[in-house]
């Protein structure tokens, strides 16, 4: 009871979690999805669903209000990055699939990030929609929708999750209230300019925001990378001695917090604009960027992504 209670306290500190949305009215959705939601709520049954959407977009937070807050039911929670493989399928999830409620009431089978289920695991996936329709719904997240193979999403509703920037802005800045955090006429340009970076990643927004916080202010340092940290970083990449340059960047890495996803990211918008390299050459380097910001997302050393992507660059330009 002790440790449930620390714990709790310790999630009261942290903004992404203090103000996870818990019902309906706190999501920040489209109202299409709202309206769509609520009229679950008046049937009282939910289709299979698929919520996709970039990372910290809200799309575990409204498959648990789903089940908590909407249908009040018996739910299975598995995080299938963990458990993704197709003896899950077959024990966890058949197990709980294949009896009904005590209460009545439709039982729901949660699998969070469920495009890291294995191909073996998802043909399973959907015997099991097929064999338990009768009493048991899936809901499934997933950030990339083409890693779902067709026939799980051809048996699911499918709701893509983003944002308005103008609800995230709102929202941050009623965090910020809540908060006592006082922000002042020269941090408000940043403040937008920081929401608008890490846009839609509501919940890495709102961490960064805390991160800024000092003595009840928000003072923000920095919300873009400096262009010329960017020139200089591409200057080593015409020259072919990015080996070099990696030593300057690990020098500045207080320049760009060490996120490399976002000075891919940034790399991007300077290949677009920069003189001296035709159109070509360009399309081949924002392929690579593309492809290494993608990588980003499960790679364990983003530093290592980031100069892989940039020693192919050395190759075009």
């Amino acid at each position: 009871m002790e440790n449930k209670t620390t714990m709790s306290s310790i999630y009261q500190k942290i903004w992404c979690e203090k103000y996870r949305p818990s019902n309906i009215d706190e999501l920040i959705v489209d109202e299409d999805i709202k309206s769509i939601v609520k009229d679950f709520a008046k049937a009282e049954q939910i289709p299979n669903l698929l919520f996709v959407g970039s990372p910290g977009t809200g799309k575990t937070s409204l498959a648990k209000i789903l089940v908590h807050d909407v249908l009040k039911c018996n739910y299975l929670y598995l995080n299938a990055s963990d458990e993704n493989g197709i003896d899950t399928i077959r024990t966890k999830v058949s197990n709980f699939s294949q009896t009904k409620s005590f209460d009545g009431k439709v039982k729901v089978v949660i699998l969070d990030e469920a495009d890291g289920i294995t191909a073996q695991g998802q043909q399973a996936l959907r015997n099991l929609m097929e064999s338990y329709s009768g009493y048991t719904r899936f809901i499934l997240t997933a950030n990339f929708k083409h890693k779902i193979i067709t026939p799980l999403q051809s048996r699911c509703q499918s709701l893509n999750l983003k944002p308005s920037l103008e609800q995230a802005v709102k929202r941050c800045y009623s965090i910020l209230k809540q908060e006592n955090v006082n922000l002042e006429e020269d941090q408000k340009k940043k403040f937008v300019e920081l929401i608008k970076n890490h846009f839609p990643d509501l919940r890495k927004t709102i961490n960064e925001l805390q991160k800024n916080v000092v003595d009840g202010k928000l003072v923000i340092k920095y919300t873009t990378i400096d262009n010329e940290f960017i020139k200089t970083i591409f200057d080593y990449i015409k020259t072919k001695k990015i080996l070099d340059g990696r030593k300057y960047i690990i020098q500045n890495e207080n320049i760009f917090q060490n996120d490399y996803q976002s000075l891919l990211k940034q790399m991007l918008e300077h290949v677009y604009t920069v003189d001296g390299v035709d159109e070509f050459k360009k399309k081949q380097m924002i392929a690579i960027i593309a492809e290494h910001l993608y990588r980003g997302v499960f790679v364990i050393d983003s530093e290592v992504n980031a100069f892989s992507c940039w020693i192919q660059l050395e190759s075009i330009v």
